[in-house]
């Protein structure tokens, strides 16, 4: 897959359908006011059931935003796959599964190289048929497609701001060349100098270099 550098989307396509068994259901509500993971659950136990599948586990993550980097519940389900003690992943609907279409891509294809399938049921995507891998890869082609325009929009910015006369990069340290100079002078080994001035030795040493060559502070350093 173009966005995590995974070659999977294109040889999914190929690859024969799963035989499902067990089933893993996945909800997720965002709030805890007024918002019931039941309402997901108790359809996708009817489909389950309609379907003769056998549910595993069920795993609900409630009161987590969809954008939220870690879902305890959603984490646990991608281990329990890893270890195929399910033959697919059955949710409500695919926003209540990926936070963004990155991490729903990089997800499906975890799951497809875990030979765990992927059924959301509201949007009547099934990646255990050869229609559904085919959506597989039209989902990947739009998550390259965000990553691009996303990526010439930093470039764009970046060239405009360059253009403005702004600046990137860690600012350079301001070091006094002839207090640095006058303790060279006196005495002070570069290290001395450094701790006394809290500069690096490089920043010291380029400060004096700069100091018209004829000084005679500028000499004594050397």
């Amino acid at each position: 897959m173009a966005v995590s550098k995974r070659n999977t989307a294109s040889t999914h396509a190929q690859e024969p359908p799963l035989t499902i068994d067990r089933v893993a259901l996945y909800a997720r509500v965002s709030t805890l006011n007024g918002q019931d993971p039941e309402m997901q659950l108790s359809e996708l136990r009817e489909y389950a059931s309609r379907r003769g599948w056998t549910i595993t586990s069920e795993y609900v993550d409630q009161g987590v935003s969809g954008a939220k980097e870690s879902r305890p519940r959603l984490n646990q389900l991608m281990a329990d796959a890893h270890r195929r003690k399910f033959d697919a992943v059955l949710v409500w609907k695919i926003d209540r599964f990926g936070r963004s279409l990155k991490h729903l891509v990089n997800a499906l294809a975890d799951l497809c190289a875990y030979r765990v399938a992927f059924i959301s049921f509201r949007d009547n995507l099934d990646l255990s048929t050869p229609s559904g891998r085919l959506m597989f890869q039209i989902i990947g082609a739009m998550a390259e497609f965000e990553r691009s325009l996303i990526q010439e929009r930093v470039r764009a910015g970046l060239r405009n701001a360059r253009a403005k006369g702004k600046k990137f990069g860690r600012p350079r340290a301001e070091v006094d060349a002839v207090r640095v100079a006058t303790l060279r002078h006196e005495g002070l080994s570069w290290s001395q100098v450094c701790r006394t001035l809290n500069v690096s030795k490089g920043s010291a040493q380029r400060s004096v270099g700069r100091l018209p060559k004829g000084d005679v502070l500028v000499r004594s350093t050397l």
